[in-house]
């Protein structure tokens, strides 16, 4: 399905592959030989989404721009399965594998491994040929790699990364419920999407 927002249509280019399921919306650009498979999800939520050439989207992968962070994917990047990116950057020959998730703000270089289930944390560099083990968390710039039982590791380092302010433009003062409903009212605007194929 492709999807139009605020004046803004995905371009898709003439060899590139999106399957019938898979959903591309707004601003969008899909580079030559790229293959966006069944279920895959590609909205630019106010941040644009720019995905490079030869590159391969695989099933019910998710790929959210945000209105501070524009998501850049380069060359030959893998994104697997039930993977998530939201406003980071992923540059030439990286393999984000099956259920990876990569949050705002987030740099990986060239020739990077997230590997299954590794989370690359808001704000988060990945310095080129490293690699995120499975399930573990990569957090900081540089990163550091923990596993999900290093969680006050993990948290010392997180506390600074600032997710409220980089994912929701908020301090961390603005309860919880007050996110989630200002978070709804922006998504609202999908009520003036144009479905154009």
């Amino acid at each position: 399905m492709i999807i139009a927002y605020e004046n803004n249509r995905p371009t898709i280019d003439e060899s590139a592959y999106v399957a019938p399921t898979a959903v591309v919306r707004g601003n969008v650009h899909i580079g030559a030989g790229t293959a966006v498979l069944f279920g895959a999800v590609i909205s630019a939520e106010g941040g644009a989404v720019e995905i490079g050439s030869d590159c391969v989207v695989m099933e019910n992968a998710v790929i959210r721009g945000a209105p501070n962070n524009p998501i850049r994917i380069g060359d030959r990047v893998l994104v697997g399965p039930h993977a998530h990116l939201s406003g980071c950057q992923v540059q030439d020959d990286s393999f984000l594998a099956t259920g990876s998730a990569v949050f705002n703000g987030a740099v990986i270089e060239e020739n990077v491994e997230v590997r299954v289930n590794g989370v690359v944390h808001v704000n988060t560099r990945l310095t080129e040929g490293s690699v995120v083990p499975i399930g573990w968390v990569a957090v900081g710039d540089p990163a550091q790699c923990y596993a999900p039982s290093d969680h006050e590791k993990i948290w010392e380092i997180q506390r600074k990364l600032d997710f409220p302010g980089t994912v929701w433009g908020v301090t961390r003062a603005v309860p919880k419920g007050q996110r989630t409903k200002r978070y709804a009212q922006a998504l609202l605007r999908h009520n003036k999407d144009l479905i154009i194929d």
